[in-house]
């Protein structure tokens, strides 16, 4: 970690120049944070709400100005580079935007309906978005070119992927594959296709009537078998049987029947070839059923996975994925307190582990950052949603930001009082949180950080403060010290403030400033919302 510096440097882009407003929250602006979190203000809340044309004012302006087109690209691009922190977002903007009356606005929607719906949930929910519309926008949807944009998703898929994706993701917001490819008349584009179809359509007995006696391709007799496998489980009590088709045929939990999860060596079928994500979700239930047994091999064999760089690397997990993982497996019960388990220590080790390794999984955002913990009695809760310590996610958080970005400053703040830390490639989490506890705690003050940061002329692209749910300032109002921040420093200057168990803040501009915003709980969305910000994304 290099000291920020106290000049502009390389990162002249953020410098504020004489007749130009940076700031300046735009049409533009609210729509690229609708996209990105679902919500046209400076607010990022970590419960997800449901979306409706009045959380979508922007996206209609920008509509009605004639500015379709634009709207359509942005949704794509931003999707295409994996931005959004949500899906519904996007799916709901371009769903609108295949209502329009505009015939280019439509026409482009529908060519980007691949590159926005990954999965077939994603295109279920975006056919609901436009049955919502339809009302609204007075005009019917399964025209001719929903029709041709739908059949044409279902052509654009690896057949492979598609047999997984179709008995697995079955149905979602009251659609099914069967509703789809029957609205659409989708004509299929090749021989595997066309026998998925039929599978969706008319079932596996009339799929093993039909291709008993052909002659098939290899691609087809790849997808029969794999077909096959999925019906052999859906009619199997025999666990042994369920578990080598697992294990022979790659098949996923969400294919296999209640039933077969009470089972032992079901699990552990499926611990082989398990994503993981979905393992480190499942470590609690896992311990619990005892598949995960003290001093067992197949502890060890976990626990060698959470531990592998080329495996956590191929994840692309990022550090507060696996503390969230590792907190909510030693508190040994689920979110509702039904299942319950004793922490296994070995894999306790294992996650600690991985939290550091993760590291490298971070890529740079390249700014000036001043990370500033509140350390007021604020900051002993649980961030909302979560198993994590308020106090543990913002020592975290500052190790991340301490560890990846060459230029940051971590400060530790209360009333009247605020102090550098030191954090060093080799301390551990608990060693950053002792760190942070230098100073006594008081009232919470946001303000202190861009004034300290004024007062040294030290030179910062973003504050980025983690505090509990208080948003008292004092006597200055930290939104207009950063502007005078900005004004003394000549640069675009841009400030976070992270409400760890917050419901609500009210620090940032809600109208005026596109450089400031406020963060409502934590999760992995609102680092993405913070390195969106941090980029000049949103």
């Amino acid at each position: 970690m290099e000291p920020l510096g106290q000049d502009a440097n390389d990162h002249g882009q953020n410098s504020v120049g004489d007749g130009v407003h940076p700031w300046e929250v735009t049409d533009m602006t609210r729509l690229r944070r609708f996209i990105c979190y679902g919500s046209e203000m400076a607010i990022y809340d970590t419960k997800e709400h449901r979306l409706g044309m009045e959380s979508a004012l922007a996206l209609l302006s920008l509509l009605q100005e004639g500015r379709g087109c634009e709207v359509v690209e942005e949704v794509k691009r931003l999707a295409l580079e994996g931005r959004p922190v949500r899906t519904n977002p996007s799916l709901f903007a371009l769903a609108v935007c295949s209502q329009h009356l505009d015939l280019n606005t439509r026409q482009g929607a529908f060519r980007a309906l691949s590159d926005v719906c990954r999965a077939p949930e994603h295109l279920f929910t975006f056919i609901q978005y436009k049955k919502e519309a339809k009302e609204r926008m007075r005009c019917g949807i399964w025209g001719r070119a929903l029709r041709k944009a739908v059949s044409d998703w279902y052509n654009k898929q690896d057949p492979m992927g598609l047999a997984l994706a179709v008995t697995k993701y079955k149905t979602r917001e009251g659609w099914s594959h069967q509703d789809l490819l029957r609205l659409s008349h989708a004509k299929p584009a090749n021989e595997a296709i066309v026998l998925i179809s039929k599978y969706i359509m008319k079932g596996w007995k009339e799929v093993q009537g039909a291709y008993a006696d052909k002659e098939n391709s290899e691609e087809v007799i790849k997808v029969l078998s794999y077909l096959e496998a999925v019906e052999k489980v859906k009619h199997s009590a025999d666990e042994m049987e369920v578990s080598h088709l697992i294990e022979e045929h790659s098949l996923e939990r969400e294919q296999l029947l209640t039933d077969h999860l009470k089972s032992k060596a079901v699990w552990k079928a499926l611990l082989k070839e398990m994503p993981m994500e979905s393992m480190l979700r499942t470590l609690g239930k896992m311990t619990a059923d005892q598949v995960l047994e003290p001093g067992s091999s197949d502890v060890a064999e976990v626990c060698e996975r959470i531990q592998s760089e080329a495996a956590l690397k191929k994840a692309k997990l990022h550090p507060f994925s696996v503390l969230t993982a590792s907190e909510n497996y030693k508190r040994g019960q689920g979110n509702r307190g039904k299942v319950k388990w004793e922490p296994d220590v070995d894999i306790i080790k294992a996650l600690d582990s991985a939290f550091y390794k993760c590291f490298t999984n971070v890529e740079p955002a390249g700014k000036r950052f001043m990370v500033a913990v509140d350390i007021s009695t604020s900051l002993s809760s649980v961030v909302k949603g979560t198993a994590v310590s308020t106090a543990v996610a913002a020592a975290a958080m500052a190790m991340i930001f301490a560890r990846t970005e060459a230029e940051t400053q971590v400060m530790a703040y209360s009333e009247g009082a605020i102090v550098p830390c030191t954090i060093t490639e080799g301390m551990s989490l608990r060693q950053v949180a002792t760190e942070l506890v230098k100073i006594p705690s008081g009232y919470t003050d946001c303000a202190l950080p861009i004034l300290w940061a004024s007062e040294k002329t030290i030179t910062v692209d973003m504050f980025i403060i983690f505090t509990n749910s208080a948003c008292w300032h004092g006597e200055a109002n930290p939104a207009e010290c950063l502007r005078m921040y900005r004004h003394k420093m000549g640069i675009f200057s841009k400030l976070m403030v992270c409400g760890l168990t917050s419901n609500g803040l009210s620090i940032a501009d809600p109208a005026e400033d596109r450089g400031m915003l406020d963060l409502c709980g934590f999760d992995l969305g609102a680092i993405e919302v913070i390195r969106n910000l941090a980029l000049d994304l949103i």
